[in-house]
């Protein structure tokens, strides 16, 4: 997906630029994008498109525009110490009023529908608070704001929902920094402060060294959450996952598949590490290893579906007759003519309305016991129970644990 820079007109007079990029759907809320002090470079601009990816007609002013425009650096020690040197010179009073400008354009633009949030990183995530200190953005998200404090006074002042993230080892934020924040919203249930364990600042910045993925995918869920509930768009994630499934297992089509997915898509079943990364490799993985290599008697049977903001978990059984190879479960094994039924968990994470990834969790042990290449009197594993005990908890427990019996009370004399 990719954007386009547009001019912004300055209420004091001139004008600046801003990288506007649009949703597929071709409308949505807004999100104000706030840069870091590294200018709209192309990290920056691949966060906006990515907000795009998830339905967002997202804005992201050039706010150094007064110093010089259109700086874009790198995170290299030199490119840091010019970063720095336009921070110190930054007038943050100033830049709240070019965003509040550039906040107008974005409410303005005919692609723009419903409400919008705001959302900053580093130098962006103070700009974020007294975005929504200042103006009228329906909710903001702050990433590792760097001196909110200074302006703390100003928290009454917001009157939308806000996220904050934070890194416990971030030296630009500390904990006395962080700490002032919770206790300004402490009685504010809306605004939700999350911090990262072991994380340090820049823990969303793939290009940096302090990134930290699971820290990332975490405070991206956690963002999606009050985006969606404040701005929308609301999708319906439990019927986009059925048809995927209807197309998977029904039709049995690997192109019809990949069209309910974006277009760099991944799959990962756990226990045996198959599937694929991007369009080309799940496409092929699909045709060739999945679709066809699936038993024509399988049946999802569910138990339990949870929705989120950005992904569905499903909790099921999954039953077969193993009379095909099935690459992408047992690799190598010959048919052996074995019926199996598994508890199976499928977390599936959305980009806006397309799938996004699948992580597909199932006990591989369970079913090399059914299939017999397993033997549950060596090892502390079980077949088809596990699926039975799913449906039916009143079966027996702890039937793998030999001394389970050495802890029943004793019966009185």
């Amino acid at each position: 997906m990719a954007g386009k820079w547009i001019d912004i007109a300055a209420a004091d007079g001139g004008t600046f630029k801003g990288y506007l990029t649009i949703p597929a759907s071709g409308s949505g809320p807004g999100i104000l994008l706030l840069q870091e002090i590294f200018g709209v470079n192309s990290s920056m601009r691949e966060v906006a498109d990515y907000y795009a990816e998830e339905g967002y007609v997202v804005l992201a002013p050039d706010l150094f525009w007064r110093m010089e425009p259109g700086i874009e650096l790198g995170y290299s020690e030199a490119d840091f110490n010019k970063a720095f040197g336009y921070y110190q010179r930054f007038d943050a009073n100033q830049s709240i009023k070019d965003s509040a400008d550039a906040l107008k354009v974005l409410r303005g633009r005919p692609e723009c529908t419903g409400k919008v949030g705001a959302l900053g990183f580093c130098l962006g995530g103070k700009l974020a608070y007294l975005t929504a200190a200042r103006t009228d953005v329906d909710c903001a998200v702050s990433y590792y704001g760097v001196g909110i404090e200074a302006d703390i006074g100003e928290a009454a002042k917001i009157k939308g929902p806000m996220v904050f993230h934070f890194a416990e080892l971030d030296k630009f934020a500390p904990a006395e920094a962080r700490e002032q924040v919770k206790a300004a919203f402490a009685k504010r249930p809306d605004v939700e402060c999350y911090l990262y364990p072991g994380c340090d600042h820049a823990f969303a910045a793939p290009e940096r060294t302090s990134f930290n993925k699971p820290a990332t995918l975490m405070a991206h869920s956690r963002s999606i959450a009050l985006f969606r509930k404040v701005l929308g768009p609301h999708y319906d994630l439990s019927t986009l996952w059925d048809r995927h499934t209807e197309l998977e297992f029904g039709i049995r089509s690997a192109e019809a598949t990949m069209g309910t997915m974006v277009a760099e898509p991944y799959v990962n079943h756990i226990p045996t590490m198959t599937g694929g990364v991007g369009y080309r490799d799940l496409l092929r993985f699909y045709a060739n290893h999945f679709i066809p290599k699936t038993p024509k008697d399988t049946k999802l049977i569910p138990i339990s579906r949870t929705i989120g903001a950005d992904r569905v978990v499903d909790e099921m059984l999954f039953c077969f007759t193993h009379d095909i190879e099935i690459d992408w479960m047992l690799p190598g094994v010959a048919p052996t003519g074995k019926y199996v039924e598994i508890p199976l968990v499928a977390i599936v994470r959305f980009r806006g309305d397309k799938l996004y990834n699948e992580h597909i969790y199932w006990d591989q042990a369970s079913v090399l016991v059914q299939i017999g290449l397993l033997d549950p009197a060596l090892l502390p594993v079980a077949g088809v129970a596990t699926a039975k005990k799913l449906v039916d908890e009143t079966l027996p427990s702890n039937t793998l644990m030999a001394r389970w019996a050495e802890s029943a009370p004793q019966a009185a004399e």
